[in-house]
């Protein structure tokens, strides 16, 4: 399976969201194309330890085997995936600034250190499923503007 940790890995999304257009039409949900690079970089912020979100419920019963469903396999992510509350994106800003932000983040997992981190849906989570799930998420989203 694919993860965050391989550099190989990086260097393909690094390449998708370059190409990535401001005026992208979504495939699938409500984000536009600024909105997920925000909601993305917000992520990466996240799993890298820079931002903490509010532990939600749901998760606490959920989370754990919602996370092993996404990741028993290679197969991608599902379209209209739920989005925690404090990560959907209203409004808009620097569509290119915030793709360097995000490709700049992508590419400090080589220093990853984050052994403690919880996922506000998920829970504790290890680094092989960190590198797993992020590659997903980032693919999830790359594909949902067609990239």
């Amino acid at each position: 399976m694919k993860t965050i940790f391989d550099r190989n890995t990086i260097d393909e999304l690094v390449q998708r969201i370059k190409s990535l257009q401001v005026n992208a039409d979504a495939q699938w949900g409500k984000m536009d194309a600024y909105q997920m690079l925000k909601h993305c970089t917000m992520s990466e912020e996240m799993f890298q330890g820079k931002k903490q979100y509010k532990r939600l419920f749901i998760g606490r019963l959920f989370g754990s085997m919602a996370l092993k469903g996404i990741l028993k396999n290679e197969n991608t992510m599902k379209p209209n995936q739920p989005t925690h509350p404090e990560m959907k994106i209203k409004g808009t800003g620097n569509f290119e600034n915030e793709k360097t932000k995000w490709i700049e983040l992508l590419r400090s997992y080589s220093t990853f250190l984050n052994p403690n981190f919880v996922h506000p849906f998920f829970g504790k989570m290890t680094k092989e499923q960190i590198g797993n799930y992020v590659y997903k998420h980032t693919d999830h989203h790359l594909r949902q503007f067609g990239n």
